[in-house]
């Protein structure tokens, strides 16, 4: 049996994806997973021992409509799973005939391509995205509720290799390794450079090794802001590719940011991992928390709209440094880790 998972969008969106494929090997253990992804995520959906291959979605999509109807056909599946929703490949996936499309009712278009419907609104619902996802394994017979805590068993990532680089050896052996990863790529609310400057202030040079990350571009942001302030951080801002900073987490003990990629890649890799949420549906940690054993949240407790057309939030930023670095400690303590 052959099982195509569609999903085309962010790293995020794909990590709390793979479950859907740990959930379908466990029923299926002889199902072969297609990923149909975007290449920038491949490096990711590569590290999941559920994933038999990968799809590059890029690569079809640009060519003629033959090529892609051929490269759809010769994977002669028996299911589609359109986790993320795409016109253009529930399309070519009916006339590839593929003979059990799924998608949910909330798409027009969905009615007209698959010939399985499940009932499922994300925009009106309070499930988990996690969640959301696999309640279209009911197109398979798989119809049950999975709670928060048992979805992190499915994620299936192997130890990703060692790099061979020279930011490994900035890692510490006596000190707890933490990344700090400010900005979001516009992806999320963020919590201010402000704020992680307070945060820097709160944790001990001689328990904590610190490192900043993210693009090159918003490395120039932070520098002027946070960075040259403090000597003893490790800014690693555009030194990675995607591989690398994947491979990079794997080696720390823990990561603290907004709603944002590498959030979810440490908490799948079961890193103690802070995120830092706005409250506002649908962005808020109830629908996009990080997902792993040692993973938690802070949120401010109300209803707030006010940034809806503007991304500058006032709840997000008002979560006080000390109440992340309190959180931080708190995972540290629980997973017994030492100074």
């Amino acid at each position: 049996m052959k099982i195509i998972i569609s999903r085309t969008d962010g790293i995020g969106d794909v990590i709390l994806t793979l479950p859907v494929a740990g959930i379908l090997k466990h029923n299926f253990p002889d199902c072969k997973i297609i990923f149909l992804g975007t290449k920038y995520t491949e490096p990711l959906i590569q590290l999941s021992k559920h994933i038999d291959t990968f799809i590059d979605w890029d690569e079809i999509k640009t060519a003629d409509d033959s090529f892609s109807l051929k490269r759809i056909k010769e994977i002669n599946a028996d299911y589609i799973i359109h986790v993320f929703p795409n016109k253009k490949i529930a399309r070519l996936a009916k006339r590839a005939k593929i003979p059990v499309r799924i998608g949910a009712t909330g798409r027009l278009y969905h009615w007209l391509t698959c010939n399985k419907l499940i009932l499922l609104s994300r925009k009106r619902s309070d499930l988990h995205e996690a969640q959301l996802n696999l309640k279209l394994l009911k197109g398979l017979g798989i119809d049950k509720n999975f709670s928060l805590t048992e979805i992190p068993d499915y994620y299936g990532f192997y130890k990703p290799q060692i790099f061979k680089s020279d930011y490994s050896i900035l890692l510490s052996k006596e000190k707890f390794n933490l990344i700090l990863h400010p900005k979001t790529k516009g992806s999320a609310r963020e919590w201010g450079a402000d704020n992680f400057s307070d945060l820097i202030n709160l944790l001990p040079q001689t328990k904590y090794e610190i490192f900043i990350t993210g693009t090159k571009e918003e490395g120039d942001i932070l520098n002027s802001v946070l960075v040259d302030k403090y000597p003893f951080v490790h800014n690693l801002t555009g030194k990675f590719t995607t591989n690398e900073l994947i491979d990079f987490i794997s080696q720390v003990d823990g990561l603290i940011a907004a709603s944002t990629g590498p959030l979810h890649i440490s908490a799948a890799m079961n890193k103690v991992t802070v995120g830092i949420y706005a409250p506002m549906k649908p962005i808020h940690p109830g629908r996009w928390a990080p997902l792993g054993k040692k993973a938690s949240y802070l949120v401010v407790s109300k209803k707030c709209s006010k940034c809806r057309k503007n991304k500058n939030c006032e709840c997000i930023k008002s979560i006080k440094a000390s109440q992340v670095f309190v959180e931080l400690t708190k995972l540290i303590d629980l997973n017994h880790y030492t100074s």
